[in-house]
């Protein structure tokens, strides 16, 4: 698998298990790129829904993708602290500049404090029959789940207490890297 380098602009690209595009981020900054995981920073990015709708992010957010794990977190830097927005999801892939995975519906929306809260579980049962999701794909999904939450429980990977400042600051000084290496073609 192809992977994006450290500073490059790429797309996120959500598709659904039927194959269709579920939505685009237009533009994130890759800080960290290996085979199994990929961090990425954005901010004020055009995002573009399946039905054409576009609105632009509000904050900053890292996120945060594994090739191993059915889950991604996008870690969202709000005023009053760190919101993250787990998707389930499958591994991702990168291919044609753009990271892209399957978005199985279901979501983990973590608050600053480390509460969370489970969300859209009739949208995954109601999808999980439309699409014919398979069995194994149901028993991965449940499992990662619960994966996830024990992450967000041990504050490990994108939950870690020094994870957010580490990247964010990461993402400063990448953007003073692009904007010097711009200046320098001009």
């Amino acid at each position: 698998m192809s992977i994006p380098k450290i500073g490059e602009i790429v797309q996120i690209h959500s598709y659904k298990h039927n194959e269709h595009i579920h939505r685009v981020w237009q533009e994130t900054m890759i800080l960290k790129s290996t085979n199994k995981v990929i961090i990425g920073a954005n901010e004020r990015t055009l995002v573009t829904e399946s039905d054409g709708r576009t609105w632009l992010t509000r904050e900053p957010s890292i996120t945060y993708f594994h090739s191993e794990l059915w889950f991604n977190v996008i870690c969202m830097l709000r005023e009053d602290g760190v919101y993250y927005y787990c998707n389930m999801s499958s591994p991702f892939v990168f291919d044609h500049n753009a990271i892209k995975y399957i978005d199985y519906d279901l979501d983990l929306k973590v608050f600053p404090d480390m509460s969370y809260t489970l969300l859209d579980e009739d949208e995954y049962e109601e999808h999980r029959v439309l699409m014919d999701y398979p069995p194994v794909i149901d028993t991965i999904l449940k499992a990662n789940v619960r994966k996830l939450i024990r992450w967000v429980e041990q504050r490990r990977g994108p939950f870690a207490p020094d994870f957010i400042e580490a990247w964010s600051s990461r993402y400063k000084l990448q953007c003073q890297i692009n904007d010097e290496k711009r200046n320098q073609c001009e």
